[in-house]
């Protein structure tokens, strides 16, 4: 299959396990409505202890907009230096595997099992139990996020 940058959006939870080598492998649904891609990004969330996927279109978005400031900006500068030191750029093998640093895996308290929800533009890896069971749907939670965004 042809590969491309995708832009398409991802929905559902899979939860795994690591393998003995640590790796996780991307679902293929995922890889397929991102078009089979060679790489993602990986990096820590700023808020909360889970790791987030990002595909390249997306992370090629929001770096296009940064060519617009100053290329010496020293704020810009700081910034671009600790989101690249605490990033990843991860080459997919031919099963769709990646291998996250133990840094990054450990940030995210995640050992064996791992928990990976399509957040619609990006893919967030959470150790599973902090979550709510995948059987389960919080209500409360799914009313608020619903409203959030306008639905």
């Amino acid at each position: 299959m042809e590969e491309k940058t995708g832009s398409e959006f991802l929905f559902g939870r899979y939860d795994y396990s690591l393998d003995p080598k640590k790796r996780i492998t991307l679902p293929s649904p995922w890889r397929h409505a991102l078009g089979n891609p060679s790489f993602v990004y990986v990096m820590p969330d700023g808020k909360s202890r889970c790791l987030n996927i990002i595909p390249a279109a997306e992370m090629e978005a929001r770096l296009s907009k940064l060519r617009e400031r100053a290329l010496f900006d020293p704020g810009l500068a700081r910034a671009l230096h600790v989101i690249g030191a605490n990033s990843e750029q991860l080459a997919l093998d031919v099963q769709g595997r990646i291998r996250i640093s133990d840094r990054l895996l450990q940030f995210a308290n995640l050992s064996s099992k791992v928990a990976m929800v399509g957040a619609v533009r990006k893919i967030e890896i959470w150790n599973p139990a902090v979550l709510v069971p995948a059987d389960a749907i919080d209500l409360e939670s799914h009313a608020r996020a619903l409203e959030e965004v306008g639905f």
